[in-house]
């Protein structure tokens, strides 16, 4: 039986395929490049072919070295779950929560969870990071959270996701827009206005410019923002429509600052959750986390039923 690859030489391996440089690599290991070019040698002559194509200063994976990142990926996740479970049995009562979620929900709902979870886990150590949903598996497969908030994507085998909550797309527009007066929206219209929506990078804009798509509505004028905040502040300013869920502008629509509209006879729905890998149990912590998302989304405000689409 073959001795096992040495894990250090798996963790350069993997940053090095990861930065596909050898400097970089040597800055995050805290070693010199000639340290890490010596130990890459070692790891190919054990393991007896070529698993890099050194092309000046960029390093490219051979097939060979593809191969063997898929395992060494799992191996050194499997490792860091192993101590992390060790550090929290060392170290009774104290754990962590790792969280990746939206900047929007990290303001309207992460809040009042967290402060729920921290009566219940006092010792334990919470850390957030804000993440579009598009980049969710990314930050869990890089094991840089544990749960991540986001909206459904695409069947991944490798990862579950729980349901929380769905919410509708619609229009907000300042009380002093035409349609806010009207309280309708003339289909004819949308094509015309000028539509202030987020990222055209994100899940969101997707959904949306399929749905207008199907409706058979050219969008001419766009503003994309990669803030929230700055799209009401332009809908406040009777700048343009804006395009969120309501809970997004929960605030505004309460004290009559943004009226809300809705985008069609047809719905433009989403489905907000939280992913985690399948293959990894949840801990008491987690679970209590997920509940307490759920209970906090029964709050969110509902879609205004004022006004229709014509």
């Amino acid at each position: 039986m073959k001795s096992p690859l040495d894990s250090r030489q798996l963790q350069a391996f993997v940053i090095l395929a990861r930065t596909g440089s050898f400097t970089q690599t040597a800055r995050e290991l805290f070693l010199t490049q000639s340290a890490v070019s010596h130990s890459m040698k070692a790891l190919e002559t054990d393991i007896g072919c070529r698993l890099l194509d050194r092309l000046g200063k960029k390093v490219l994976l051979t097939q060979a070295g593809e191969h063997l990142l898929q395992h060494a990926e799992r191996v050194l996740l499997e490792m860091s779950s192993a101590r992390s479970g060790i550090e929290r049995l060392g170290k009774w009562g104290v754990g962590r929560l790792r969280i990746a979620a939206p900047v929007t929900l990290c303001v309207s709902l992460l809040p009042p969870v967290l402060r729920e979870f921290k009566e219940s886990f006092p010792q334990s150590h919470i850390s957030v990071e804000p993440c579009d949903t598009l980049a969710a598996t990314e930050v869990l497969e890089s094991n840089r959270a544990d749960l991540a908030l986001s909206m459904e994507l695409k069947a991944d085998e490798r990862f579950q996701f729980t349901h929380l909550f769905g919410d509708e797309l619609v229009f907000i527009a300042s009380p002093l827009h035409p349609w806010a007066a009207s309280g309708s929206v003339p289909r004819a219209e949308v094509a015309r206005q000028n539509l202030v929506v987020y990222s055209r990078k994100s899940l969101t804009w997707r959904i949306l410019d399929e749905y207008f798509r199907e409706e058979k509505i050219v969008l001419n004028t766009v503003i994309e923002l990669g803030s929230m905040e700055a799209i009401k502040e332009l809908v406040k300013l009777n700048l343009g429509v804006g395009i969120v869920a309501p809970w997004v502008a929960q605030r505004e629509l309460r004290d009559g600052s943004l009226v809300a509209l809705p985008l069609g006879r047809r719905k433009a729905r989403r489905e907000w959750g939280v992913l985690h890998w399948r293959a990894r149990r949840l801990t008491l912590a987690e679970e209590t986390f997920i509940g307490l998302c759920r209970s906090a989304a029964d709050c969110l405000t509902p879609i205004p039923d004022t006004a229709e689409a014509a």
